[in-house]
């Protein structure tokens, strides 16, 4: 129900900490949505990994695309909760968010996200998040 270019141009301009960072929206399917973020020497921390709120943003921002591909473009559409584990340090590289809808209900929808380092197969967070599906859209 939204299409990648449209929702990255949307993601640029309603979510400008996140647009800001250079994603690129890959894919956004039936359910799912798959963003690349560009490496930058400004996301690393002490250490030479990628930080956490980088890779946060990064998922939210994919399970809202994911949530959007089901219900159309609902701005109002807010993460409620959102848990991410750091599974292992990612390398200096292109990160790759993949999020996938696990259930989608009037008023929320829940999901996952993995996240990887370009090029690696095993995923260097796993993220999961419930949006809040304003009553307009749910058609309540």
């Amino acid at each position: 129900m939204i299409e990648a270019d449209e929702f990255e141009a949307l993601v640029c301009e309603h979510v400008p900490l996140v647009g800001g960072m250079g994603i690129k929206v890959a894919e956004v399917g039936d359910g799912t949505c798959s963003i690349l973020l560009p490496f930058r020497d400004d996301f690393l921390r002490p250490g030479g990994t990628v930080t956490g709120p980088a890779m946060f943003g990064l998922a939210d921002v994919a399970l809202y695309g994911a949530v959007l591909s089901r219900i159309g473009r609902v701005e109002l559409a807010v993460t409620t909760s959102m848990t991410i584990n750091f599974l292992r340090r990612p390398a200096p590289a292109d990160l790759i968010a993949e999020a996938r809808l696990l259930k989608l209900g009037r008023r929320l929808a829940y999901g996952e996200v993995l996240i990887r380092s370009s090029g690696v197969d095993e995923p260097v967070a796993h993220a999961t998040g419930t949006y809040s599906i304003p009553p307009v859209a749910s058609g309540n």
